[in-house]
């Protein structure tokens, strides 16, 4: 299908789609019925053996979610993350929303027709009314409302993936700064790490400076939320899991990781101050990166970097 049919010059009416309905709408005025709709069809990524794709479990008949409470995640910003919520079609997105001054781009288009194709409703604003309603900075002028993204359990986590893949998790010990988490998420999916586990306290969830930072990633990540990690890590090592803690004094290299082609956990501690004691006992290996420079540590989205892609690379050789 081609993309930016129909669409006007900046600040005009859009036109009719498709043969649709004519007529423009003003700025304020839905362009849609607001309705549930997924995402456009298309080879699945990250798909379980029940057919689930992301982060929301499938429901029964009665609507039931997992036990838990929610991630957060009902509000997204930025255009890649808005344009990756619609296409993996995980959970409902419930309006898109646009500044009104936007200069025209082919990922704006995308996004229209994708919300279109969803039957997502499409407002346009004043700027200075979309900014009073945005959580981030450097929003580019789209967000989006979803449904809140649900956990997954934490024993489904444990099992092999779908095509028998083992484990790969990334356990992240109060990782409180959204920018950090969302640039975590987003090199966990990029490097296959197969889900993402989560305190429920004393972290950060899946704010809007999260979902813009990862980029779309929150989409395809199964996350657990749990009371505490030394006791998630008992019950990762009682179903095989090895767990290897992340530190600057650790008793081996990340290069040199015998475990990496096992079921596996990867441990980050938090900012500035590492692993808590407890998670630390915990680990059944810490390893370390090593520094050839006058610094001492990397930033722990840059270590989360190079530790995951470390495992994925021993486990594809």
């Amino acid at each position: 299908m081609s993309r930016g049919a129909g669409k006007g010059p900046k600040g005009g009416p859009r036109g009719p789609k498709g043969g649709g309905g004519g007529g423009g709408r003003g700025k304020g005025q839905p362009r849609n019925p607001r309705k549930a709709g997924g995402g456009r069809g298309g080879p699945p990524r990250g798909r379980g053996r029940d057919g689930q794709r992301g982060t929301t479990p499938l429901r029964d008949g009665d609507g039931n979610r997992a036990k838990g409470g929610s991630l957060g995640g009902d509000q997204v910003e930025g255009r890649h993350a808005v344009r990756e919520l619609l296409l993996a079609g995980t959970r409902r997105t419930r309006e898109v929303v646009l500044a009104g001054d936007l200069d025209p781009a082919p990922i704006l288009d995308e996004i229209i027709d994708l919300a279109d194709e969803a039957k997502v409703t499409i407002t346009e604003m004043s700027r200075a009314k979309f900014e009073s309603m945005t959580r981030t900075e450097g929003s580019q002028g789209v967000m989006a409302m979803a449904q809140p993204l649900q956990p997954t359990e934490l024993e489904d986590l444990l099992q092999p993936d779908f095509d028998g893949t083992p484990p790969f998790l990334l356990l992240l010990d109060s990782i409180t700064d959204p920018g950090n988490l969302g640039a975590i998420l987003r090199t966990a999916e990029c490097s296959g790490v197969t889900g993402i586990v989560l305190p429920r306290h004393r972290a950060a969830h899946i704010t809007p400076t999260v979902a813009k930072s990862a980029a779309g990633a929150i989409e395809h990540l199964r996350m657990a939320l749990v009371g505490g990690l030394p006791a998630a890590m008992t019950t990762m090592k009682k179903h095989g899991i090895w767990t290897v803690g992340l530190d600057a004094g650790g008793e081996r290299s990340i290069h040199d990781l015998p475990v990496a082609s096992e079921p596996v956990g990867l441990v980050l501690g938090a900012e500035g101050s590492g692993l808590s004691r407890l998670v630390r006992e915990r680990c059944d290996t810490v390893a370390s990166i090593p520094m050839a420079g006058v610094l001492d540590s990397l930033n722990v989205s840059a270590a989360a970097a190079v530790a995951c892609y470390e495992v994925a690379r021993l486990r594809s050789s």
